[in-house]
């Protein structure tokens, strides 16, 4: 599952409406509605406050290698 469908699939089990999580968010609602059709193209700091109201994380590790 990509990022928008994360997005998208958690703020519709938590019953948000786009626009209360882009109230909550700090970011328009047109951005929220851009990046759930997977046209947005959102900064790291737009999307870790999407994904902070929405209580999910990022997480960086290194990668492993063969």
């Amino acid at each position: 599952m990509n990022l928008t469908d994360t997005i998208k699939e958690r703020r519709n089990r938590l019953q948000i409406s786009q626009a209360d999580l882009a109230e909550m968010a700090g970011v328009s609602l047109a951005t929220v509605k851009d990046i759930e059709r997977g046209k947005g193209n959102p900064s790291l700091q737009t999307t870790e406050k999407l994904l902070d109201v929405l209580g999910l994380e990022i997480v960086y590790r290194i990668r492993k290698t063969v």
